[in-house]
């Protein structure tokens, strides 16, 4: 591999498969990663397969490298490393199993960024690592309650029950909370979220449709607890907000648009919260209101559906190994008719050179 790097020779995704498939130790895999970032950032280079990257995350998995995983997943760009659903899955069902709920969530916080939260299978996974780390109730920073808001969120929509519907108002309320303390463009910034203003209006409209809905759906109680506590004590806090970490010159071309959002948003409190206490009163008149924790309720949907969705899954993914298969062979013998016709020219240029 070195002697190709350093002749600067073209190097395709089927030569980095066959490194790749050679994996037989941890050690092996961290110089695997090496050479991966190394032809990343190679002009000769070819963008990497999805049979090539999916081989990665299975040696890694194999040999007990679930960090080294992570690390080129969360570097995309860098190794050149995007994972279909299937390939998340594989790493975020890996640290659920060793309950590691921290590189879990990193996992969540990837497909979440790449909105790749189409796959019923990612979904569950996904939906039982967010609400099992919130259970533990963790210290959050800011940062954290932005990428769990829009974790929640976006899967939240893809959920049309009690779980679905209360991922997306705590999804809502977390971003309206980071929303009011640092101001909408901390919200959206670097994040598949819009920019519009109104983050705690749109978890009031969840609670609304859910007051409309004829179909049974309910918020959990801890959920609306939660929007509660938080209007609450946004609505009793007086302090200035606090200064970002944004440059100082970011801050100044920022500063009049953000600070008049921030302090209408704050304007509207009062508003939201009488709002909050009419819709919270008409869901438990109408006995929408599900007293279950919303990790149980999770724990039931993922039992009840992960299975019948995985089946789907992997039969899903046994079609895309027959292709994946098929490429790879018709690299193979594209390489091989390459070989043969750069065979030949050198024959044909040294029999000239041998009758001049």
């Amino acid at each position: 591999m070195d002697i190709t790097y350093e002749k600067k020779l073209p190097v395709s995704s089927l030569t980095i498969a066959r490194f790749i498939d050679n994996i037989s130790s941890r050690e092996e895999v961290e110089q695997a990663e090496y050479y991966l970032y190394k032809f990343r950032h190679s002009p000769n280079c070819w963008y990497l397969r999805d049979w090539t990257i999916h081989s990665w995350i299975r040696q890694c998995l194999k040999y007990d490298a679930r960090d080294k995983a992570l690390h080129t997943v969360k570097n995309q760009v860098q190794y050149g490393i995007f994972p279909d659903n299937f390939t998340f899955n594989l790493l975020m069902d890996s640290f659920i199993k060793e309950e590691d709920l921290t590189n879990a969530l990193a996992v969540v916080d990837e497909v979440m960024l790449q909105e790749a939260f189409d796959e019923q299978c990612t979904q569950l996974l996904s939906l039982y690592v967010l609400h099992k780390y919130l259970h533990n109730k963790p210290e959050l920073k800011w940062e954290d309650e932005r990428n769990l808001g829009a974790a929640l969120l976006l899967v939240g929509l893809k959920q049309n029950n009690t779980v679905g519907f209360s991922s997306q108002l705590l999804g809502l309320a977390l971003l309206g909370k980071v929303e009011l303390s640092k101001g909408i463009r901390a919200v959206y910034t670097k994040m598949p979220l819009i920019w519009t203003p109104g983050y705690l209006n749109r978890a009031l409209n969840v609670m609304e449709n859910i007051v409309k809905a004829s179909d049974g759906k309910r918020l959990c109680k801890e959920v609306v607890d939660a929007m509660a506590t938080m209007l609450e004590m946004a609505a009793s806090e007086t302090s200035e907000t606090k200064v970002t970490e944004e440059s100082q010159e970011t801050k100044q071309e920022a500063a009049l648009d953000d600070n008049d959002d921030e302090d209408n948003e704050k304007s509207k409190l009062t508003d939201y919260l009488n709002k909050f206490t009419e819709l919270n009163a008409e869901l438990e008149s109408l006995g929408k209101i599900e007293a279950a924790s919303l990790l149980t309720l999770t724990d039931k949907l993922v039992k009840e559906t992960l299975p019948s969705s995985e089946a789907g899954e992997i039969l899903s993914y046994e079609k895309k190994l027959e292709k994946w298969e098929e490429e790879r062979a018709a690299l193979i013998e594209r390489e091989k008719e390459l070989r043969e016709k750069a065979r030949q020219e050198r024959e044909a240029r040294l029999a000239a050179k041998a009758t001049s």
